[in-house]
């Protein structure tokens, strides 16, 4: 879909209609890590904790392949836009193929610096052991699931964001059905719960690629490619993305080295409680999947009036929703809460982490917004300068100063102003980087 048909059938409709498949795909992801969390908990606190501990790690290989995939939708879309087919499927291959690689060089540094990240997050002794024989099937999950990403990457740089939704519904339902017979039936206890993650994705991987070659989206040669110069823009794209993607990885796990020195109980709720933020903030990670296709479209076009009419409505929506989902929360906390944990002082603190921080996800949603459109408008940079900005400037200082005042209660109060606090200067710098793309667009006017 060029930009014309885009304005025809209208910016509204064409987002819902980019938005929704990724939205029942990422909710599906969501809401099996949440059954997960919840399977896991009846193991105990101890499981429960390792499982908090893995999070940041988490975050950090997402980090390098939503990076990789942010690189892949606007190179691509780019491409397509200047009319350039071939050079977009062999940009397609090449991605593919660099991207798998040093996905796999990632997960085996993990596993070999494991005892330096245990030692940093605080994990206690008594839980190595547990960690250990989870992290070692759980890094090979995690290398599936981003392999299968640069896959669903692909079809959403080709306008298709329908498959990549199924495929995140199938991974959903199958993990969900495999977790009770790996993790008790089977008797594997915590790591039966990354083996089921392990298939799921190994079965969106089988599903995913030969539809790409079918569909024609990959040239099989390089041939005539620039390869030192196509890979220099696809890191010079992919890296700052990556570092944006890795700031709340990082983030993460100073945050949790900070709420381990409460004890292994707040170590569980923390986890809890950012598994349920990933789920409320579903709806903006659909938009930051479906929006960039759109935004690579009109900077392709350099139509500047487009890309701020878009990107304020979908800034506007995102507000709207967030304050909607952040009272569901107050409403269904504690109900809720008794149904995925039995420990008192676990739901206690996860009750008060669902009462102060959904009112600041508004804010938050704006925010990584922003930095999904400045990565799709060719400011890597200032996506990154972002990203830095509202976790180690606002969310992180908000969150030590929060501890020190007041201990767990008062961390969390300090995560909400963060937040705050980050989505109001993520929404000034994207105004200032747009009031450059259009001041440049101006200075090129007489050269033509």
């Amino acid at each position: 879909m060029n930009t014309e048909e885009i304005k025809q059938q209208g910016f509204a409709r064409t987002l819902y209609q980019m938005t929704w498949p990724m939205l029942f795909g990422v909710l599906a992801l969501m809401s099996y890590q949440l059954v997960d969390a919840a399977w896991i908990a009846l193991l105990g606190v101890d499981p429960l904790a390792a499982l908090g501990f893995t999070l940041p790690v988490q975050q950090l290989i997402i980090g390098f392949q939503v990076g990789l995939g942010i690189a892949t939708t606007a190179l691509i879309s780019r491409t397509l836009g200047g009319g350039e087919t071939g050079k977009a499927k062999q940009q397609g291959r090449l991605i593919l193929l660099t991207g798998s690689a040093l996905l796999a060089l990632l997960v085996i540094l993990l596993w070999w610096l494991r005892p330096v990240i245990l030692n940093f997050l605080g994990a206690e002794e008594a839980l190595r052991d547990l960690i250990r024989d989870y992290w070692s099937v759980w890094l090979l999950s995690a290398w599936l699931g981003a392999v299968a990403y640069l896959g669903y990457s692909q079809h959403r740089a080709n306008g298709d964001t329908k498959f990549p939704g199924l495929m995140m519904l199938v991974v959903s339902l199958i993990n969900m059905l495999l977790d009770p017979l790996f993790i008790f039936t089977f008797g594997w206890g915590l790591p039966g719960a990354a083996w089921a993650t392990a298939v799921a994705f190994g079965i969106s991987c089988l599903l995913t690629y030969p539809r790409i070659w079918r569909q024609g989206w990959i040239n099989q040669s390089l041939q005539g490619l620039a390869i030192g110069r196509e890979l220099q823009r696809l890191f010079g794209t992919a890296l700052p993305a990556m570092l944006s993607q890795l700031m709340p990885a990082a983030s993460a796990i100073l945050a949790t080295s900070l709420v381990a020195g409460f004890g292994n109980s707040a170590v569980a709720a923390w986890g809890l409680g950012t598994r349920l933020e990933f789920f409320s903030i579903v709806v903006v990670l659909a938009l930051t999947m479906s929006l960039p296709p759109l935004l690579g479209r009109f900077a392709g076009a350099r139509d500047w009036d487009s890309v701020e009419r878009l990107l304020k409505m979908a800034a506007g929506f995102v507000i709207f929703w967030q304050l909607g989902v952040a009272l569901i929360w107050l409403l269904l906390s504690q109900p809720l809460v008794g149904l995925i944990t039995e420990e008192a002082l676990v739901a206690t603190r996860v009750e008060e982490y669902l009462f102060k921080l959904p009112v600041s996800y508004a804010a938050l949603g704006v925010c990584m917004l922003m930095v999904s459109a400045n990565n799709a408008l060719g400011m890597p940079m200032r996506g990154l300068a972002t990203s830095i900005a509202r976790l180690f400037i606002c969310y992180l200082p908000c969150l030590w100063l929060g501890a020190q005042l007041g201990e767990m209660s008062g961390l969390l109060t300090g995560a909400l102003v963060g937040n705050l606090l980050a989505g109001t200067l993520a929404w000034l710098v994207y105004r200032q980087g747009l009031r450059r793309l259009r001041q440049h667009r101006l200075e090129q006017l007489p050269q033509q």
